[in-house]
């Protein structure tokens, strides 16, 4: 089984037990979906695995990477999608197995035909869902379908 980490929206704050979750269930690469905040953040997660990372609403640049708003990510023998805003996307292409996204801070994980959605809510600002999180996809390797795991911060944190 390979297992891939979900962050969203941290805003330039990494809670220390993001890295320990993403260390403890040994993430093969973390997705970042948008409103990272400083670079600061991508440097800290890939302390724990490679990280793709795409830009959110409120990231302009992101000195010494290359991130676009769309990232097309090949991992753990899934084809993976990931935008910010869901609502930006239009259809779903084809072949595409998981799209992540972040923007609305709501955790989410349905089913599109064949094409599972995931938003891993945000690991730095609950707004109005109970806790902040983050999210763990689990694929395995007889070909079955992936499946997501929302994982609480444990805290209220920000509101």
């Amino acid at each position: 089984m390979a297992r891939i980490g979900l962050i969203s929206d941290t805003h330039s704050k990494l809670d220390q037990r993001v890295l320990d979750i993403f260390a403890e269930e040994a993430v093969v690469a973390i997705v970042h979906a948008g409103d990272i905040g400083l670079p600061d953040i991508v440097y800290e997660l890939e302390t724990v695995a490679p990280v793709t990372a795409v830009l959110g609403n409120n990231d302009y640049r992101m000195p010494g990477f290359q991130l676009e708003a769309v990232a097309n990510v090949p991992v753990a023998g899934l084809r993976l999608l990931v935008i910010h805003d869901f609502n930006d996307l239009g259809e779903i292409p084809d072949g595409i197995d998981v799209v992540v996204c972040g923007h609305t801070h709501c955790p989410r994980n349905e089913w599109h035909g064949t094409t599972l959605v995931a938003n891993p809510g945000s690991a730095s600002q609950r707004r109005r869902q109970p806790e902040r999180t983050v999210a763990i996809l689990d694929v395995t390797d007889d070909g079955s379908w992936p499946t997501l795991r929302i994982i609480a911060l444990t805290d209220s944190g920000e509101s």
